[in-house]
């Protein structure tokens, strides 16, 4: 019986183990790693790494890192169900405490992106709403937010700098393949430490936010005062039917992290904003009711630009063109409620 095995009674993997008790509240249980340290099941799809105590943490920080937010996007998951093999096989030696979370085993097994509703918009205490307070989500948001704010406590109490890393994949293709985006905090910039970690993990495009909200990452970012990013890996694909070699990249930078190793020679000289593709928000368009018309095909790719002039959307009493230069569209989805966001514009920036 392997260790990753016997840790997960007889299953598999920490993956086949959270599906299998997908519905279920698992109790707290621990399991020594090969080499020294813990691996700490808080609950179901939630680990935390511990590493021994004396091991140098040389970069003096800690994760978090989540994927299964939305449940079909899959390649994340087993990008962080590999992390957990190596942590249980002793080939993954940690010194960077982490918290590896699952985030909605349900809709994990029912291969959908929710259940009852959008877990990435029920953070900072939107799952108190009375619309979704009965939901599986809404239940799993608040269990997040205790066990983040725990860790967070305890790591921050020992004067590690805390990083999160939100992993999803996207339904639509991007004209670039891996981008970032910056959880917004007022008068926050970008350390060029956590620029040069995504360029190591070949993700070379970062949107900056332009207001907070209710996604994971804000939530970490606005109040766990940590370095928070959602990161897009590529496209959404069943479980099994994902080309890891496309995620290498990330997952050697995951790997080093968590290992505590010092960052290669190309990462650590990188020159910060510089060296990425920054992007800012220049218009966000909702939905404004009667008469609304978007004018951007359903099967459009993230980060295709438009001209100036270009009339991206109007309604009865208003339209929207392209300003002075190319803005290009993200998250464009013209099948949401009244009030709620169609998509952003965004235009590059000279850093």
């Amino acid at each position: 019986m392997t260790a990753s095995s016997a840790f997960f009674n007889s299953k598999q993997d920490w993956l086949s183990h959270t599906l299998e008790n997908a519905s279920k509240a698992l109790p707290q249980c621990r399991h020594g790693l090969l080499g020294g340290g813990e691996l700490v099941q808080l609950g179901t799809g939630i680990l935390q790494v511990s590493p021994p105590v004396g091991r140098q943490n040389t970069h003096q920080d800690a994760m978090m890192i989540s994927a299964g937010v939305h449940g079909n996007e899959t390649a994340p998951i087993e990008v962080l169900n590999q992390l957990v093999n190596e942590l249980l096989s002793g080939a993954l030696q940690p010194a960077c405490p982490a918290l590896l979370i699952l985030g909605n085993p349900q809709a994990m097994v029912t291969g959908k992106r929710f259940i009852d509703a959008n877990l990435n918009r029920l953070f900072s205490g939107a799952h108190r709403r009375d619309e979704v307070r009965q939901t599986p989500e809404a239940e799993r948001a608040l269990q997040l937010e205790q066990l983040c704010q725990t860790f967070a406590e305890q790591t921050q109490a020992r004067g590690l700098a805390l990083s999160h890393y939100d992993l999803h994949t996207a339904i639509r293709s991007s004209q670039r393949e891996k981008f970032a985006l910056y959880a917004f905090v007022a008068g926050r910039q970008v350390p060029n430490e956590q620029c040069a970690f995504l360029l190591e993990a070949d993700v070379h495009a970062l949107l900056l936010q332009h207001k907070a909200g209710t996604t994971f990452a804000s939530f970490s970012s606005s109040a766990l005062n940590a370095q928070s990013f959602t990161v897009e890996l590529g496209q959404v694909k069943p479980f099994g039917q994902n080309d890891l070699s496309r995620f290498q990249g990330f997952y050697n930078a995951l790997e080093r992290r968590l290992a505590g190793l010092p960052a290669p020679a190309s990462a650590a000289t990188a020159g910060g904003l510089q060296e990425l593709a920054v992007f800012q928000v220049v218009h966000e368009i909702l939905n404004s009711g009667e008469g609304f018309q978007f004018h951007v095909p359903d099967d459009v790719a993230n980060f295709t630009e438009y001209a100036p002039g270009t009339v991206i959307w109007e309604d009865s009493n208003q339209r929207y063109c392209v300003g002075g230069k190319p803005e290009a569209i993200v998250f464009p989805n013209r099948d949401v409620p009244v009030g709620q966001r169609v998509g952003l514009l965004v235009s590059r920036l000279a850093v």
